[in-house]
């Protein structure tokens, strides 16, 4: 019996493009990907990748969205938002380094020059979820400092920053050494040892 093929939505189609990139990324890099090889994977002839998305730089934006909506998907904050700060930001930050090594083309795809440099939107998209994930880290270390748990004297947007260069600074080893190790508990074990840092000492 002939088996009907089925055709898929434009948005399945786009969707599945668009989770191909950011997969093939993690493999290649995204500045070796083409729409050729785009195409090869997902199936279709270039033509169809054009159909779907009228230049290369739509097909990165449309990768930058999805990147995101998978970054505030990654911890759910009606869950979070029921314990205290400090184990709010550490959370955050753990979910944050296990998405990154779930999905290993993030590094890539934000430290590539060549991409941003040809993309105005992508570079201000991203620039624009790390700003808010800033001012969320900062929002817990300044509660943490009311309460007196974090020392009075830390600027609360100093200690998202550092904590955001830890991340960025940790993905990157990671990217560098091949994967060589596991981020997360990497990622734990220097956490820590920054919101050490960051406590009152008790007298």
């Amino acid at each position: 019996m002939k088996q009907v093929r089925t055709r898929k939505s434009a948005e399945a189609r786009k969707a599945e493009i668009v989770d191909a990139v950011i997969r093939m990324a993690g493999d290649i890099g995204p500045d070796r990907l083409t729409t050729e090889k785009m195409a090869q994977e997902v199936g279709i002839s270039q033509a169809g990748i054009f159909r779907h998305f009228p230049t290369k730089g739509d097909i990165w934006e449309a990768v930058a969205q999805r990147v995101g909506e998978i970054l505030q998907s990654a911890s759910p904050l009606e869950e979070i938002e029921k314990v205290r700060p400090y184990d709010q930001l550490r959370q955050l930050v753990i979910d944050h380094l296990g998405f990154i090594q779930l999905t290993p083309a993030i590094p890539d795809i934000l430290f590539s020059r060549e991409l941003h440099s040809e993309n105005e939107k992508i570079r201000a998209f991203f620039a624009g979820l790390m700003g808010k994930r800033q001012r969320n880290f900062s929002r817990l270390i300044s509660a943490e400092i009311s309460t007196g748990y974090f020392k009075p004297t830390l600027n609360s947007d100093d200690g998202a920053y550092l904590i955001l260069s830890l991340i960025q600074g940790l993905a990157m080893r990671w990217s560098l050494s091949a994967r060589s190790f596991d981020l997360v508990t990497e990622g734990e074990r220097l956490l820590d040892l920054q919101l050490d840092g960051f406590k009152k000492q008790s007298s």
